[in-house]
């Protein structure tokens, strides 16, 4: 399968998930407990990379898999750098407000960039690199509400600890795609023994984390596990599906395309959020949804369209008669 239909699908997918997020609330809440989301495609996640692994265990020749446990114990590496970032999620959301820390959060555009070409030692060209700034302007552009609103004015108002926190949750979020893509390419195991182990680890930290909330609560709504399905409806269960599919697709990307395909897809996935919200959700669309929408189209195209399509490199010149009788006796030298 090409790298690009995976990331239309990833772009549609992602883009879907926070419309059916707000579609599954009931009265401007939930009324299932949200933290049982993530752990629940966790464990769909699993079951379908059991799955697949198993089946191609029943072809020949057998897929590699790597039981070392130098190899295994890199695994839990991602799962930790994403409870850290979640938790300075939160502590950001204390010092700055809603439309600031959406804003901050494209430099992660611009870090995952920094981060692949020290960690990963890909090389980018300085048109890709023009593209990706140019990216996170148009993803920061569609976002931004007009001039002299209070969200525009508060921009600049927030303590210096919030913009802080706001950089360290960029450079976070890059490291660990950088670096699930660094374990995904270092062997040519399967993808679906590698999404177990990832997977694995993903449910048992998620699991933690439930625990964690009844024992800080005081059991007070009765342990995680009974309450595992309360207030799940038919929604509920398509983010849980959405939510699921989307990792399994950005683990197949980190294996056969990089991490600046998938920061592109969910970019575009964020714009087509916009404009799909505007329609089913009737609000208005602003100018700075628009220009954001050419910027990014156009970061799109220099990124991945080749230098001769981007640039136009002067004619060869005809060849002076003084240059080809150099040529000819150069020719006959050598001969």
């Amino acid at each position: 399968m090409q790298w690009y239909v995976v990331a239309s699908f990833l772009t549609v997918l992602t883009s879907s998930q926070g419309i059916l997020t707000t579609l599954s609330q009931s009265n401007g809440g939930y009324k299932y407990d949200y933290a049982t989301v993530p752990f629940l495609a966790e464990v769909f996640k699993l079951i379908v990379s059991s799955m697949m692994l198993w089946k191609e265990c029943q072809a020949s020749p057998p897929p590699k898999i790597t039981t070392d446990w130098r190899s295994v114990r890199l695994y839990p590496i991602p799962s930790v750098i994403y409870l850290i970032h979640n938790n300075v999620q939160f502590a950001t959301l204390t010092y700055v407000d809603t439309s600031t820390y959406q804003i901050m959060g494209n430099l992660k555009i611009v870090t995952t960039g920094i981060l692949f070409r020290l960690f990963l030692r890909r090389k980018l060209s300085n048109l890709q690199w023009m593209a990706i700034v140019l990216l996170a302007i148009g993803t920061t552009t569609s976002q931004v509400k007009g001039c002299g609103e209070t969200s525009c004015e508060s921009l600049f108002s927030s303590p210096i600890q919030g913009y802080m926190l706001g950089v360290l949750s960029a450079c976070l979020s890059a490291l660990a795609g950088v670096y699930t893509e660094f374990l995904m390419k270092k062997n040519n195991d399967s993808l679906y023994w590698q999404n177990i182990q990832l997977y694995t680890f993903g449910a048992i930290f998620n699991m933690a984390k439930l625990a964690t909330d009844d024992f800080r609560s005081g059991f007070e709504n009765g342990p995680w596990w009974r309450r595992l399905f309360n207030g799940y409806s038919v929604t509920t269960w398509l983010v849980v599906l959405n939510l699921g599919s989307t990792g399994l697709l950005v683990s197949w990307l980190m294996k056969y395309a990089d991490n600046i395909v998938k920061v592109y897809s969910t970019s575009m996935a964020m714009l087509l959020t916009m404009l799909v919200s505007a329609y089913i959700f009737h609000f208005k669309p602003t100018l700075q949804l628009f220009l954001g929408i050419v910027i990014c189209m156009m970061s799109l195209h220099m990124y991945f369209a080749p230098p001769t399509v981007l640039v136009d490199l002067p004619l060869t010149a005809k060849a002076s008669p003084e240059s080809l009788d150099e040529a000819s006796a150069t020719r006959r030298t050598a001969s």
